[in-house]
């Protein structure tokens, strides 16, 4: 099945702030053949994201940064999250800028070479929000203390810490945030092919 197996009947804007939300009534194809009842869903809309890793092979040690996310304030006992290095595609950019730009951002990190570990949905049940997740090769070595922009309320700490301890920290459940997770598991499998290339 594709998108024309879906029929939207109405599609409504109910709020506009920062992100927005929409009321849509639409009826998709089961996998009968027929087309199933009507529904109705709301669906959060945002800009496509970009995550990177910041990871240096020499040293094996990856930066993360620490910030405060209202999505985790009901739900967490912390809510300062230990995260990648992310930002929306707010304007004409292709992914691989915004990762860049959100480095040195938010971490004051310059990146070298970027390697393209996915794409994915985080939540598609109820939100269009596309990942770009990279990996980007750093120095470390320099890296650490707060920044962020201030114009945007941004108060981000950076981390340095080897990559063992970050994966120790997947497990104990410090990072508990998708995009985090994925790409430190994902470099756990890859670490040896990532540290051969870029040596």
């Amino acid at each position: 099945m594709d998108k024309n197996d879906i029929d939207i009947l109405t599609r409504e804007e109910c709020f506009r702030g920062f992100y927005r939300l929409d009321r849509v009534k639409l009826r998709h194809r089961q996998f009968s053949g027929a087309m199933g009842p009507e529904l109705t869903r709301e669906l959060f809309v945002r800009h496509d994201a970009v995550c990177v890793l910041p990871y240096d092979p020499q040293r094996d040690e990856v930066v993360l940064i620490e910030q405060f996310r209202v999505g985790a304030m009901d739900k967490a006992a912390n809510p300062w999250l230990l995260e990648l290095v992310a930002g929306l595609i707010d304007k004409d950019e292709e992914p691989e800028e915004v990762a860049r730009r959100e480095a040195v951002e938010e971490a004051d990190l310059t990146l070298g070479s970027l390697w393209p570990i996915t794409q994915y949905f985080p939540s598609p049940g109820g939100s269009d929000e596309f990942v770009h997740l990279f990996l980007g090769r750093c120095d470390s070595s320099a890296a650490g203390g707060v920044h962020g922009l201030a114009e945007e309320g941004e108060d981000i700490r950076v981390h340095v810490m080897p990559l063992q301890d970050a994966l120790a920290a997947t497990r104990d459940g410090r990072i508990n945030n998708a995009a985090s997770l994925i790409a430190l598991q994902w470099l756990a499998l890859n670490r040896d092919e990532v540290r051969g290339m870029w040596s």
